[in-house]
Parts: structure tokens; sequence; C-alpha cells
């Protein structure tokens, strides 16, 4: 879905003229820089969505419809973040929906998967994981606001401005590590303090975010967060992997 989605997203953005339309400061797109036809991304999408419905019926017969539910709106979600009459992306709830598809329904929903059932530690790492995907878009779209004013594109940072744009992703950063605080007190192991140790790069992180001249210079923030939400991820594993070990019963 993560393919599909960026994908569409390409294909959505050239036929919309957004290549032409003002100057973009984003990363480059391949059918509007002409290194991939309209045609060729449009049949990757379908092999993908080919691949993902042969995958997704396989686990609809081990678990049954809630999966063929998941996998239905998270692909739709995915043709609708740039296609149909009124895109995600040209409205203000994109970073809501990566939230909830990258977030509540990839952690939820795989630990539903393996587990057959959804622990109240599985939803607070949903809602961290969540925030920091949503963190990600959040730099995007901040970047890209000029341009997007010009094409029509209404995000959230468009609708509501640059202060509530920079309070929403400082926000997106804070409450992961907060939400540790939670797993700590619900599952009672100081093991899951392990990702608390990334608050200083997510302090300098955000500071940069807000000193951070327009332009170019939010791409590198940009991978900043995707690394942080990577190292977020790998540090919540760990503990609940070493949480697991210590107390197999638990």
């Amino acid at each position: 879905m993560q393919l599909v989605t960026n994908l569409q997203n390409d294909i959505g953005f050239t036929e919309r003229g957004g290549e032409e339309s003002g100057q973009r400061i984003g990363l480059p797109r391949a059918t509007a820089n002409g290194w991939l036809s309209l045609t060729t991304v449009r049949a990757a999408i379908v092999l993908l969505c080919l691949v993902s419905v042969a995958l997704g019926m396989a686990l609809v017969a081990l678990r049954g419809w809630p999966v063929l539910a998941m996998g239905s709106a998270s692909m739709l979600a995915a043709l609708a973040y740039m296609g149909g009459p009124k895109p995600i992306a040209y409205t203000p709830f994109g970073e809501l929906t990566v939230f909830v598809f990258f977030g509540l329904v990839a952690v939820m929903g795989t630990e539903w998967l393996v587990t057959d059932q959804v622990s109240l530690t599985g939803c607070l790492a949903a809602v961290s994981i969540g925030c920091l995907s949503a963190a990600a878009l959040a730099v995007n779209n901040h970047r890209d606001q000029v341009h997007d004013r010009h094409l029509g594109r209404y995000t959230f940072v468009v609708s509501f401005g640059q202060r509530a744009s920079s309070i929403m992703f400082g926000t997106l950063l804070l409450c992961p590590f907060l939400i540790c605080l939670l797993i700590v007190w619900e599952r009672s192991a100081l093991l899951f303090l392990l990702p608390v140790l990334l608050v200083p790069s997510a302090a300098k992180l955000h500071r940069d975010f807000r000193n951070c001249q327009p332009g170019l210079a939010y791409n590198t923030i940009l991978f900043q967060v995707f690394r942080l939400e990577g190292w977020f991820a790998l540090a919540l594993t760990t503990a609940a992997v070493l949480d697991r070990h210590l107390h197999p019963l638990s």
C-alpha cells in the first residue's frame, strides 16, 4: 500500500500539472521528469494491487473478514490519496489519514493478525508510530505550502497556517515519548523507557523545523524524521522483545 500510494501520488501530481504550476521544491517526480511514462506507472499500480489482493485473500482465509475490511480500506485510501475527483492530498486530512493507516491499522492490524487480539500496549504503540508517520507528512506539506496554495491544495498548513502546522508537528514528535511512559506504567516494565533515549534528537529536530528557512532545507528535516521513526520503532520493538523474554507469561 505504501508503494501504491507513492505511485498514485506521482501520477496524480503529473496529471494535475503540479510540475508546471508554480515553483516546486519537493523531491523529484518520475512521471513529471519523463523517467517513467504514465502508462508504465499505472501498470505497476495494477500489478501491486493484484499482488496485494492475492496476499490479502490468503490472510482472509486465515483470519476472516476483518482482514478484508482492513485491506480494502487501506487500498481505497492508497488510491484516493491523489486519485479521484477530491484527492485526500488536496484536503487538511492527509496527516490524519497517514496516522490511521500507517499507525493504527498497520500496527494494531498486524498484532491482531498474528496474535488474534489487540493489547493496550499494541494500541499505544500504534498511536506512537502513527504520530511519527504523520509528522513526516507534516514536514512535507509545510515545505510545499506556497506551491500547494497555488495549486489549490488545501493541506493542513494551507488551511490553518504555519503556526498551527508547527504546533501540530511538535505535538506529533512529543506524543510518542509520553506514550512510552504510559506503556511503562501499563506493563510495569522500565525497558519501555528505551525509546526515551531519542528525546534529545526529537528536540533538536523540532528546533531545526522551527528555524528552517523555506526551501530545500526541509528535505533534510524530512529524512531526519524518517530516521527518528525508524530508531523509535527499533527501540520500542527491542524493549517489547526483551520484556517478553524476561516475562514470558505476561
